[in-house]
């Protein structure tokens, strides 16, 4: 009995010190982002951490995959497809890097996948293993949002949060470009909203995201944003009806007063979403593919690793063909795709609500968008899919909510004449 007690008060300590671990690492990797660039913005300190992304992410490798290592250690069920599945691509994808490296590919390139590897695995144990649920996590995630914001609106100029464009950062060439901040944001923002029961507050976060990342003016996670809302809210509403007509009529509202509320609107980059043809950006990316795909046409099988110059590289999934040829674009895919198909099947129209599999979803179908039009390979989204994915299979397997809570409900009355109500027999 003692010993009992004394092995689950070391299992509470442990995971007690895990999630400490996991919840600052979440944030310092991405609200500690835009912290640290807007004081970086704002003059108020030089680049003492270079990038910061690097950096942070190398100080917390070790005790990440020491937490990793741990868990499969004390129940090895944890160990799920995903896990290995994403392990074998790593190992893929490693094995392409060292080889091209040591036949003298572009070192900026070679350095850039070999840091990507170690971002991707980082959000994919904090996905796997951080609870989200918890107090800790949803007080500092609903502060550093309102932070966020706050930052964004207050140092907006004209509509445009750009800290660029005030000249008074003192490390002007390690300053963030509006992408770095807006993945810190998309990043948090995805992570809290899923798990949000409460519909106001829903709205709430939905509203500050839009306009948080409108006037950041990043256009593909501002776009994201707008195509997760009603995939969040259609799931979490206990009348699937009214909301489509609620919805219905949100649209028809939107096309009557839509010159107006343009009107109101300040400008900038984002409206260009609505004529991409006249969006120099949009153009440049273009070209990006269009070489992707003359890449890809001549070396169809193996891809051509480093082909291009850094930062030139196909803002889209091509970009695994590129670098890893048609199996590793492949197997990409396959990743993006496959693990939540049956979680999508079995949760999305179901009755009850669980956060986790939002949160995977959510991810999930913001991932295959960016991926598709504007997000390299790289793409840490796809580990914080993959991360909640795997989570999600070893809670429904061995978990509190594992298949058999989850299932069809058993019939209650093993003949049918037992639960209809028979006419009573005169008596005798």
């Amino acid at each position: 009995m003692n010993r009992s007690r004394t092995n689950d008060r070391g299992e509470r300590g442990w995971e007690r010190r895990d999630q400490m671990v996991l919840v600052a690492c979440f944030f310092m990797l991405f609200p500690g982002f835009f912290f640290y660039h807007t004081l970086l913005g704002t003059g108020t300190t030089g680049a003492f951490l270079g990038g910061y992304f690097a950096p942070v992410a190398l100080a917390f490798a070790a005790p990440m995959c020491l937490i990793y290592l741990s868990r499969m250690r004390r129940d090895p069920r944890r160990l799920t497809m995903v896990d290995l599945h994403y392990g074998l691509f790593f190992a893929y994808f490693l094995t392409v890097v060292v080889v091209n490296g040591a036949a003298g590919a572009n070192r900026v390139i070679v350095s850039n996948h070999i840091l990507g590897v170690l971002f991707m695995v980082l959000v994919f144990i904090q996905f796997s293993f951080i609870d989200f649920e918890s107090r800790r996590f949803r007080v500092v995630g609903l502060l550093s949002l309102a932070a966020m914001s706050a930052i964004a609106f207050s140092n907006s100029v004209d509509g445009v949060f750009y800290l660029g464009a005030l000249g008074i950062a003192k490390d002007a060439d390690a300053l963030a470009t509006y992408q770095g901040f807006s993945r810190s944001y998309l990043f948090t923002y995805l992570a809290v909203v899923a798990f949000t029961r409460s519909l106001p507050l829903r709205l709430v976060l939905h509203a500050l995201g839009a306009a948080t990342l409108f006037v950041n003016t990043a256009r593909s996670e501002f776009a994201a944003l707008l195509f997760a809302i009603p995939l969040i809210e259609f799931y979490y509403s206990r009348h699937k009806l009214y909301f489509l007509l609620a919805a219905a009529m949100l649209a028809v509202l939107l096309g009557m007063y839509f010159d107006q509320i343009l009107a109101a609107l300040p400008s900038n980059r984002i409206l260009e979403l609505l004529d991409l043809s006249h969006s120099t950006s949009a153009n440049k990316r273009h070209q990006l593919t269009v070489h992707a795909w003359q890449t890809v046409v001549a070396y169809p099988l193996f891809g051509d690793y480093a082909s291009y110059k850094p930062g030139y590289y196909s803002h889209n999934v091509l970009s695994a063909w590129v670098d890893l040829g048609l199996f590793g674009m492949a197997y990409l895919a396959a990743l993006a795709v496959l693990p939540i198909t049956p979680m999508f099947f079995h949760e999305y129209f179901a009755a009850r609500e669980r956060g986790l599999f939002m949160c995977a979803f959510a991810f999930a179908c913001v991932t295959i968008l960016l991926l598709l039009t504007s997000h390299y390979f790289t793409d840490m989204l796809l580990s914080a899919t993959l991360g909640a994915c795997a989570r999600y299979s070893y809670e429904r397997k061995h978990g509190p909510h594992r298949a058999s809570e989850l299932g069809t409900s058993a019939i209650r009355y093993a003949d049918f004449r037992e639960a209809v109500p028979q006419p009573r027999r005169p008596r005798t």
